[in-house]
């Protein structure tokens, strides 16, 4: 555990959960990006790989759910895939490369990096790490996979390296040998941690050595009362923005 690195920025604002969406606002698009900068909101996105390794902004495995299309994001090359809309809009899925050259250091971005088992994390990893050396703005990678901050602290230290975790039936750490063994394994400059475990006795006390704890997704008033007691910063999205 790295506490102490996380830069100032991190913790003085609010992130927009893959960007400001809404009806007729996709999420993870670029209309989702611009509408939370001129909130004055940081953007929180998710990064998936494409058939020819390109990072590209979306959050599901699968495209139905957000393009109506069959199939997966990784069985399509990233030209095939910026060609589809998002939810009948006139919005698209993008590259990393472009989301970027949009926010432009405007306001702090916070990349999820998904993963599931048999992800190639070094590859992942290489690629995002690659985009962000020339990035001029705050910008921090975070994945519920404690390997994707262990990367980014060995090869590319001067990034911001988040760990995710949940503690309900879909994460990977519901138990507490399962979540120190992740923590050790990533040493992460913070913890992005579910709106849902908290409070919780373990990530106060993280808190109160230094690690920054932010949290997700607040998405009601009643999780952002819990989220501005028990965490640094929110990760909001509909009624639980301000």
């Amino acid at each position: 555990m790295t506490a102490g690195r996380a830069p100032a920025w991190l913790t003085g604002w609010e992130y927009a959960h893959r960007g400001l969406h809404r009806d007729g606002v996709p999420e993870n698009s670029l209309a989702a990006a611009e509408g939370a900068m001129a909130a004055g909101l940081g953007i929180e996105c998710d990064i998936q790989m494409s058939a020819d390794n390109v990072p590209m902004v979306f959050h599901d495995w699968a495209l139905e759910r957000l393009t109506g299309t069959d199939g997966m994001v990784a069985s399509r090359a990233a030209d095939a895939l910026e060609v589809l809309s998002l939810l009948g809009t006139d919005q698209h899925p993008v590259r990393l490369a472009t989301f970027l050259g949009v926010i432009a250091g405007r306001v702090p971005l916070l990349i999820e990096i998904k993963s599931q088992r048999g992800h190639d994390v070094d590859a992942t990893c290489t690629a995002v790490a690659r985009l962000l050396e020339t990035y001029p703005g705050p910008v921090a990678v975070m994945s519920f996979d404690p390997r994707v901050a262990r990367w980014l602290r060995k090869r590319a230290p001067h990034i911001c390296a988040g760990l995710v975790m949940r503690e309900d039936e879909r994460g990977e750490t519901q138990t507490p040998w399962r979540r120190k063994l992740a923590l050790r394994i990533a040493q992460p400059d913070f913890l992005a941690y579910h709106i849902n475990a908290l409070p919780s006795r373990w990530v106060a006390d993280l808190r109160a050595g230094g690690l920054p704890v932010l949290t997700w997704t607040v998405n009601s008033p009643e999780t952002r009362a819990a989220g501005l007691v028990h965490a640094d910063a929110l990760i909001a999205e509909g009624a639980g923005l301000a």
